[in-house]
């Protein structure tokens, strides 16, 4: 019985937003209230440009095989008097 009632409701529900309104300067206010909100700041073409290099990059680099680098450095006696590996044994 109480789904029939809820569901009559809903059937019978009015808008009440400024988005619902008819006056159009009213609705274009609340969607322009909305969209300042969720982006504050405008963004330049070369904003956007700066994210999708930085993304392209970032695409490369989890795409190409790890990188090992052995340096070794010998003393003038040659011994050796370095050894560094950088990257996965």
């Amino acid at each position: 019985m109480s789904e029939r009632s809820a569901l009559s409701d809903l059937a019978h529900f009015v808008g009440r937003s400024a988005l619902a309104s008819e006056d159009m300067a009213v609705r274009n206010r609340a969607l322009a209230g909305m969209t300042g909100r969720m982006l504050p700041k405008r963004r330049s073409v070369g904003d956007l440009l700066g994210v999708v290099l930085a993304l392209s990059a970032r695409t490369r680099r989890m795409v190409q095989e790890p990188v090992r680098i052995d340096l070794d450095v010998f003393a003038p006696g040659g011994r050796r008097a370095i050894r560094l590996t950088i990257g996965e044994r």
